[in-house]
């Protein structure tokens, strides 16, 4: 049987509003009284009830978040960064991920309404953002996470994945490559679009050199490995001599690919660029240049602004943090010696 505020209370030899204020307000007993209380909070192993103090203040102590990828190591690091700082902030995070899947996220945050969450981090799919729009309407606070608010309607935390773009061509570009490919999808993934936008930008200047898009369902490795085989299968005259893989997990399937095929060497005849600097881009059989975002400070400073625009509640100022992205050489562009 679970033990009761009473029985604790009997114990210590307090009232139950002592108990309660031990729990809640410890600031306003003496530290001997709140000694005597823990003492018997620890004797007869009292596990507080927070449900029922949820429910009276209409709030849970969690967030939600909501990614697009649980299998992506890059979203695993954001919200690796959301719980540390929700956790020093007394909050927990409840997180869940789309799978690119805008019926699965529509579930998600019905059932994070349902809890009655304290707040909403989410990478949303579309652009239509009318749902988010009346959950905050609603009084739940609502950041956007990996994604900017373009009309500076919802607060945000995101990475330049523009400018990422560029970084990752430029790149190719300064080693020689003149025949690239960008392998990335689907196209209704914004950060996709705008790392092609980026990566288009550069070329534009660049008349001697090309550039193709390979679209992709989705960002795994399994289809950056078909990626890889679809480039295997090209005529040697047109296959690319640079990759600029939308994320690590693609240049990871491409590298796969690549390398049992026994045909072509990287970098020598094609270069990669990934995107995203998950670990395993480092411990690849032949480590993955990348484009690097800040995954757990992403995370820990969502969480902030949430925290902000729940104290705040309808006089919050819409805050946009944006990242900027680093590239990291590894040896999939340039010799181990060169990286170094």
């Amino acid at each position: 049987m679970a033990v009761s505020v009473k029985e604790v209370a009997a114990e210590a030899g307090v009232s139950v509003g002592t108990v309660s204020n031990v729990l809640n307000r410890p600031q306003v007993v003496s530290e001997h009284t709140v000694s005597k209380v823990t003492a018997a909070i620890e004797k007869l192993g009292f596990v507080r009830n927070d449900a029922a103090r949820q429910l009276r203040a209409g709030r849970s102590r969690s967030f939600g978040l909501v990614v697009l990828d649980a299998r992506n190591p890059f979203f695993m690091d954001v919200t690796q960064g959301a719980q540390h700082r929700a956790l020093d902030n007394g909050y927990t995070v409840l997180m869940g991920a789309s799978d690119n899947s805008l019926s699965t996220e529509q579930q998600l945050l019905d059932l994070f309404e349902e809890q009655r969450v304290a707040g909403v981090l989410i990478s949303p799919l579309h652009s239509d953002l009318s749902r988010l729009w009346r959950i905050r309407e609603a009084g739940t606070p609502v950041v956007l996470v990996d994604r900017g608010s373009g009309d500076r309607s919802f607060s945000s935390v995101s990475v330049d994945d523009v400018e990422g773009g560029r970084i990752a061509v430029r790149h190719l570009l300064d080693i020689g490559r003149k025949r690239i490919t960008f392998v990335g999808g689907p196209q209704s993934i914004e950060q996709v679009q705008h790392r092609l936008t980026g990566a288009q930008s550069v070329l534009a200047q660049a008349p001697d050199a090309v550039l193709e898009h390979m679209p992709t369902k989705n960002l795994t490795v399994l289809e950056g490995r078909a990626a890889g085989e679809r480039i295997l299968a090209m005529d040697p005259a047109q296959r690319p001599d640079g990759i600029f893989a939308a994320n690590d997990l693609l240049a990871l399937g491409i590298l796969q690919a690549l390398v049992m095929s026994g045909e072509l060497s990287v970098p020598e005849d094609i270069a990669l660029v990934g995107y995203d600097n998950i670990d395993f881009a480092e411990s690849a059989v032949i480590p993955i240049t990348t484009v690097r975002q800040p995954a757990e400070e992403i995370g820990r400073t969502a969480v902030d602004v949430l925290l902000r625009e729940a104290e705040a509640g309808d006089q919050a100022v819409r805050e946009q943090f944006v990242f900027t992205p680093k590239l990291v050489v590894r040896a999939s562009t340039v010799a181990p010696s060169q990286a170094r």
